[in-house]
């Protein structure tokens, strides 16, 4: 199983972005945290930024939505061209029909659960959805430090869509270094956002120091 890398954009030169995207060409997604200053205490992007950052990237975005009404927003990041648009369970108002649209338009639907959001709930629901992101840190700032105390969540998940056999990937977001990054491949993640350990020095190098790391722990 491979181990994918997408380096959030959040930790990026804003003033660069193009010459930014072009020192993550190794990475599998770009990923894209959009917060209002409403579900989370920060406001970075929205559709018109995401729209620019489609426009230049050469690698498909992964869309984080941390806002409120997803139910109302998410599609249209989708309609932007997104590869992939997770949005949060604890804001959304109906989940599966959210999937659903989402994958209607083209995009991969995710849903991300905050670190105190059990997980139980959304095991049956699996088939629903493209991706699971588990938070590794409370939503809504970059920097903070990878939360242990996440992974068996991540190893319940695991254990389900190993069972079902079901193209689910596992992400996490928050504190991924070249430790931690081991520590989640062996709970169960197979996807790895990572902010300023790709884009601290040389992000290529970064990258692939990230990917072989968590390959040889991925399940």
């Amino acid at each position: 199983m491979p181990a994918r890398i997408n380096p959030s954009i959040l930790a990026a030169d804003f003033a660069n972005f193009e010459r930014e995207l072009g020192r993550i060409q190794t990475a599998d997604l770009v990923h894209v945290d959009i917060m209002d200053n409403h579900f989370v205490p920060n406001l970075t992007f929205g559709p018109t930024m995401t729209e620019r950052l489609q426009e230049l990237s050469a690698i498909p975005l992964d869309v984080h939505l941390m806002i409120d009404d997803p139910d109302r927003w998410a599609p249209g990041y989708a309609e932007l061209g997104a590869f992939s648009v997770t949005f949060h369970a604890e804001a959304a108002k109906d989940a599966v029909s959210l999937a659903r649209q989402l994958r209607d338009i083209g995009a991969r639907a995710g849903i991300a659960l905050k670190p105190g959001t059990p997980v139980e709930p959304f095991l049956e629901l699996l088939p629903e959805f493209d991706q699971v992101l588990v938070m590794t840190v409370e939503p809504g700032f970059g920097g903070q430090s990878f939360m242990a105390e996440t992974m068996p969540k991540l190893g319940l998940l695991r254990e389900a869509v190993t069972r079902t056999g079901l193209d689910v990937w596992l992400q996490v977001d928050g504190g991924i270094t070249a430790d931690t990054i081991v520590i989640a491949a062996e709970a169960g993640a197979d996807t790895f956002v990572a902010g300023s350990s790709v884009f601290r020095g040389e992000p290529a190098d970064n990258i692939a120091s990230l990917r072989a790391a968590a390959a040889a722990h991925v399940h």
